[in-house]
């Protein structure tokens, strides 16, 4: 019996070791199994995270793409509502941010878009659009300092794309706006940096050179012209412009030339028409210009006296230059110049006299006694 309970017991130790004998063998399926299924959980929250990260990513795509769309088009409050709803996808996207700025322009929220473009300036100082925008911003606030940076700034920025022609655009911007506050030697100067950075583009040139003309930069205009004149020979416009900038050099041969030939084959401007007649009564009627003749010197004279006397016959204010004039005129014949050859000289003296105190006294010129007076500023200091 004992033998019997023995042997019913003898079993159990021997199945406590036979389990722990299949533990170690266990415990790595075990951890393998768990390892697995991390994976397996990781990479599904990888995959719905991506799958979250790229919807977002299309949502703000779309919304982004709208409002490019209404702002080509200038409706800027829907431009401007669709770049936020594509900003609650991707809150800090710059172009995003940029563009809804551009929106707020259009709208005349010019606080709102500096907010925007000043955060963006300060994560991209060297953007060219972020600086031309901050630079057009503080012009309309007459802040011209602040211009005068911002534009440089985006002179000198980088660009996408062409980004030569951008910068060049930048610089006709400040330039127009150095026009427009009334700074001619600035504006002058980065005429200069452009002009020198041209290529042979004839339209581009004549575009130049009316610019040099607004800045009273006479000699560079001319001189831009003759580039744009190189590659158009014919171009009316800057024969006609290369003309205006003679005439106001007192290089009244030239200018004649180059308004005849602007004038050639079409219907004159009034003003061309203008210039080029004031010109040729300047040319004609200028007794000191070389190689004249004696006898056709005194008839000058004698024009410009008798003209100079009927600008005097209607301005009473200067009365003291028509007595003079008055006591001279009957010397004032080709015997009496013949005979003094210093009369021409004095009597032109009076003629000048005359019509620089007529200009401002006497009200509007008739075209000889404009042409007298840029003839006595051709001879002031002779």
């Amino acid at each position: 019996m004992l033998e019997q309970n023995c042997e019913i017991l003898a079993p159990e130790p021997l199945k406590e070791k036979t389990h722990f004998r299949l533990y170690p063998t266990r415990e790595p399926a075990i951890l393998a199994l768990l390892s697995t299924f991390a994976v397996v959980c990781f990479g599904a929250v990888s995959g719905l995270s991506s799958i979250y990260h790229a919807q977002q990513k299309s949502l703000g795509t779309y919304w982004f793409n709208r409002g490019a769309s209404d702002l080509k088009q200038h409706n800027f409050i829907h431009a401007a509502t669709e770049f936020r709803t594509a900003l609650l996808y991707s809150r800090d996207n710059y172009s995003y941010q940029l563009n809804l700025a551009e929106a707020l322009l259009g709208q005349k929220r010019i606080e709102e878009a500096s907010a925007y473009l000043n955060n963006l300036w300060e994560r991209e100082p060297e953007n060219g659009l972020v600086n031309l925008e901050l630079a057009r911003i503080a012009a309309g606030k007459q802040e011209p300092d602040q211009a005068l940076r911002y534009y440089h700034n985006a002179i000198y920025a980088t660009w996408p794309g062409d980004r030569e022609t951008a910068r060049q655009q930048a610089r006709l911007e400040l330039i127009a706006y150095l026009l427009k506050v009334g700074d001619k030697p600035q504006a002058q100067s980065e005429l200069i940096a452009l002009a020198a950075n041209l290529g042979d583009d004839a339209a581009r040139l004549t575009h130049i050179g009316d610019l040099f003309i607004q800045a009273q930069d006479y000699n560079d205009a001319l001189a831009t012209y003759h580039r744009a004149l190189s590659v158009s020979r014919k171009n009316p416009a800057a024969l006609a412009g290369a003309g205006h900038a003679a005439f106001e050099l007192g290089r009244y041969r030239i200018a004649e030339q180059y308004l005849q030939s602007a004038t050639a084959d079409r219907d004159a401007d009034p003003e061309i028409a203008a210039q080029l007649e004031t010109a040729g009564l300047v040319l004609r009627m200028d007794p000191f210009r070389p190689q004249i003749a004696a006898a056709q010197r005194d008839r000058i004279v004698m024009e410009a006296f008798s003209a100079a006397g009927e600008r005097l016959s209607s301005c009473a204010a200067l009365a003291p230059l028509a007595e003079t004039w008055t006591k001279l005129k009957p010397e004032i014949t080709e015997r009496g110049l013949r005979r003094n050859p210093d009369l021409p000289g004095t009597a032109m003296e009076l003629v000048f006299n005359i019509e620089r105190q007529a200009n401002p006294a006497c009200g509007a010129a008739t075209a000889t006694d404009h042409a007298l007076l840029l003839i006595a500023r051709l001879h002031e200091g002779n």
